[in-house]
C-alpha cells in the first residue's frame, strides 16, 4: 500500500528531455517526473509515487487532504506517537511545531 499527499509543484524544468518538477509537500521539497502528467503546471498539485507524477489534483482536493492529515497527526501525538506509531518527545507533541500549509 502506498500513502501520498498531494505536493505543490514549485519549478517545471526539462532534464535528459524529460519533463520534471521541484515539488513541496507542506515543507519538504523534492524532485519528480512529470512525464505522465505533462498538461501539469506551476502552482498545481501533483500525486507522485516512486518519483513520478502519477495525477494532478486540484487546489481544493489537495487543502482538504491536508486537513484529514493533520487529524492524523494530531490523534497519533495525543496516544504519544507520530503516525508511524513511534514516541514523540514533549517538543514534538506541540502541535504549533509542525507545519501545513
Amino acid at each position: 500500500m502506498c500513502l501520498a499527499i498531494p505536493g505543490k509543484v514549485l519549478e517545471v524544468y526539462e532534464e535528459n528531455g524529460l519533463k520534471m518538477g521541484r515539488i513541496d509537500y507542506a515543507g519538504t521539497v523534492n524532485t519528480a517526473c512529470l512525464a505522465y502528467v505533462p498538461e501539469i503546471e506551476l502552482g498545481q498539485y501533483a500525486i507522485v509515487h516512486a518519483g513520478f507524477a502519477i495525477s494532478i489534483v486540484d487546489e481544493e482536493e489537495a487543502q482538504k487532504t491536508y486537513e484529514v492529515w493533520e487529524e492524523l497527526v494530531k490523534a497519533a501525538a495525543e496516544e504519544g506517537t507520530d503516525i508511524f506509531g513511534m514516541p514523540l518527545d514533549e517538543k514534538e507533541k506541540d502541535p504549533s511545531k509542525r507545519r501545513l500549509p
